[in-house]
């Protein structure tokens, strides 16, 4: 486990040790929440598993669907979002969302969903319904996963990284994947494409094994709980980009979508989303491309401030490492990001 995760770990015990999901909720929960998944499977993992934070067990993701309405919310489309912005006072609102368009969310989730009679937005990357897109943060895993010693350059450096058993193997994918990700999307991309080679993996296979086609995409676009929202061709951190690329990914996206799907696509998720690859350029450009809302990952509930910022949205990310009632208690609280943004409700520069 990362320190950060560790962290929180330790702040979630705190918070259900002290009870504060309780005593606090009254100031720290906001007028919605925005729960944010991933995978949603059985666990096949093993002790290296570095991106198993992307993925709950179906049993878990039930749990989730309960605890939300137990805790009082109304569990709404992404399209009734913008009326509930604009409204004060009444039910608390929860809104599903699940990043990126994998197989798993229409074979496991899907069907949870059904059961429950509960919407969800599904948001699509164009480029992994084509088959051709990277999931660069899973190729870097399996590339590890295969070697015995992980090589590369990085700002003229050169790193050897000895990857002999799990946890060889976990600190070396801690240090590579944050070295490359405080540089240039370029640089990161030309790297795992190398550690792939290196690996003898087939990153195309890769993606054409987890993500949805577009035959998949449709079949779960004809669902009525079910609303496609848009997220990029190649799945960027668009802030690292400039105007025309970023402006691309967004709007084309779009297009695809409509033109695939033949429906209106009125939402959008930003890629990865925090401040580092999703920043007010990137939430006007949602704006000028017609998106009604948008959402990030900075984490927080939504308030009646955000009815002004409808392109910033707030989200909760549902993370595998923390499986666990207490844990979503505390995060369907709103605690744990009133100590993290220290008190601020909004985060939208």
């Amino acid at each position: 486990m990362s320190l950060k995760s560790a962290i929180i770990r330790t702040g979630l015990r705190a918070i259900d040790w002290s009870r504060a999901d309780l005593w606090l909720a009254p100031v720290s929960r906001g007028t919605g929440i925005i729960l944010m998944f991933h995978h949603v499977r059985p666990a096949s993992y093993g002790t290296f598993a570095p991106n198993r934070l992307l993925e709950i067990t179906p049993a878990f993701f039930e749990t989730v669907v309960s605890m939300v309405r137990e805790a009082g919310y109304e569990i709404i489309a992404q399209d009734a979002l913008p009326q509930r912005l604009r409204e004060k006072g009444g039910r608390p609102f929860a809104l599903l969302t699940f990043d990126d368009g994998y197989r798993d969310n229409a074979e496991y989730a899907l069907p949870i969903l059904r059961r429950h009679a509960v919407p969800a937005t599904f948001f699509i990357t164009t480029g992994f319904a084509d088959g051709h897109g990277r999931l660069w943060w899973l190729e870097l895993e399996e590339a590890i996963r295969r070697l015995d010693r992980v090589l590369f350059t990085h700002d003229g450096r050169d790193f050897d990284l000895p990857a002999r058993d799990d946890a060889e193997k976990q600190i070396a994918f801690e240090t590579t994947y944050w070295r490359l990700r405080s540089g240039d999307e370029a640089t990161l991309l030309a790297v795992i494409a190398d550690l792939a080679a290196q690996a003898g993996l087939d990153s195309r296979a890769l993606t054409r094994g987890l993500c949805m086609t577009w035959d998949e995409i449709r079949a779960v676009a004809g669902d009525p709980l079910i609303t496609i929202g848009a997220h990029t061709v190649s799945h960027p951190m668009l802030a690292k980009h400039d105007d025309v690329t970023a402006r691309y990914e967004i709007v084309q996206s779009r297009d695809r979508l409509a033109e695939e799907l033949g429906c209106n696509v009125a939402h959008f998720a930003y890629p990865v989303g925090d401040p580092g690859s999703a920043g007010p350029r990137d939430f006007a450009l949602a704006q000028e491309a017609g998106f009604t809302t948008a959402v990030t990952t900075r984490p927080g509930h939504v308030f009646a401030g955000h009815a002004d910022h409808p392109h910033a949205l707030p989200r909760v990310s549902v993370n595998g490492l923390h499986q666990s009632r207490k844990t979503m208690r505390a995060l369907l609280s709103g605690v744990p990001f009133m100590l993290w943004n220290k008190g601020r409700r909004l985060n939208t520069r």
